[in-house]
């Protein structure tokens, strides 16, 4: 199997005639007119964050009826139900996701940060919305894993790629958690039935700014492209799929993406001139990390940090 998956029939992928053609264009199968088979409402936790404003514009020009969950809210909230509300607050989870027919949990820390914060906001967390979308009823959830649950995964020779079910081998407590979501997404298909899609989201940015990200960037749009793609009939099971644009010189595998018809369009290769030429070697005997691990700095001593946001919503 070309990803992680239990070995249920799985529904013939979406026609590449109905993914987009280029990066300006998000084309997709839109939910609305196949009675029955497409997803229609989808709770989208952390939608204020930075994947979620990424991504929520798209997925409502592609049709999909949101129910936006984030303990922050935009002023002027365009084109979708905003509720406020923590994903660990069980009561006001379940008022905002009752009637939908998907969950895409993006909600939580995004970085390392200290065992108890990453632990009650990322792995409590993604508990809390499988278990109040089992009992409502919902069968379908996305949730955002990260290369990070498998970040000291050697970068592999040229030419090879890093399977979508390439063993965890987390680089931080924050990679820690992510392969807790991908236990918790396998645990809720096998005892209830749910589809649950682990999305290992790569480096998902407006574009590539390092040479790591010229193998690992995942663009805005083909983000939209991912979440549509995961919420398709043909992303039954429990699966792990890696979260990347078609960078050309990707060595994340495709196949994960491309049996849940995920076609992605966009590629770093147009910045990597810049970034290579702006390239510095690492000082003599110490480890170049992003040539080293498909984790890159994050395998670091020092790995990047999370900052909160501030008050008026910023991050530091």
């Amino acid at each position: 199997m070309t990803a992680t998956e239990h070995p249920y029939d799985v529904e013939a992928t979406r026609n590449a005639a109905d993914r987009a053609p280029d990066a300006g264009l998000l084309t997709g199968t839109a939910p609305a007119g196949e009675e029955g088979s497409r997803v229609r409402r989808v709770a989208l936790t952390g939608a204020a964050g930075s994947l979620g404003s990424d991504v929520a514009p798209g997925l409502l020009e592609l049709g999909y009826e949101l129910v936006c969950i984030d303990r922050r809210a935009p002023e002027h909230p365009a084109g979708a139900t905003w509720v406020r509300a923590s994903v660990n607050d069980r009561p006001a989870l379940a008022e905002a996701m009752a009637g939908c027919d998907a969950v895409v949990h993006l909600a939580g820390i995004p970085q390392e940060d200290d065992w108890e914060p990453i632990m009650t906001a990322n792995i409590d967390g993604t508990q809390a919305v499988l278990e109040t979308a089992n009992r409502l009823g919902v069968r379908r959830a996305v949730l955002a894993s990260s290369i990070h649950a498998a970040g000291f995964v050697p970068v592999p020779p040229d030419g090879e790629r890093v399977p979508d079910d390439v063993v965890i081998r987390p680089n931080t407590f924050y990679g820690v958690t992510k392969a807790a979501v991908e236990a918790l997404g396998s645990l809720y298909h096998d005892r209830y039935g749910m589809d649950v899609i682990c999305l290992r989201i790569a480096s998902r940015q407006a574009r590539p700014t390092d040479t790591r990200m010229l193998s690992t960037w995942l663009s805005p749009a083909d983000a939209v492209r991912l979440l549509d793609a995961a919420l398709s009939p043909a992303a039954t099971g429990f699966r792990t799929v890696w979260g990347v644009s078609a960078n050309a010189r990707s060595y994340l595998s495709p196949d994960g993406g491309a049996a849940i018809g995920f076609r992605p369009v966009d590629d770093a290769e147009a910045w990597a001139a810049e970034l290579l030429a702006a390239r510095t070697e690492p000082p003599a005997g110490s480890t170049d990390w992003n040539a080293s691990f498909i984790g890159g700095v994050f395998c670091s001593p020092e790995p990047p940090r999370y900052a909160p946001p501030t008050a008026d919503g910023q991050v530091r």
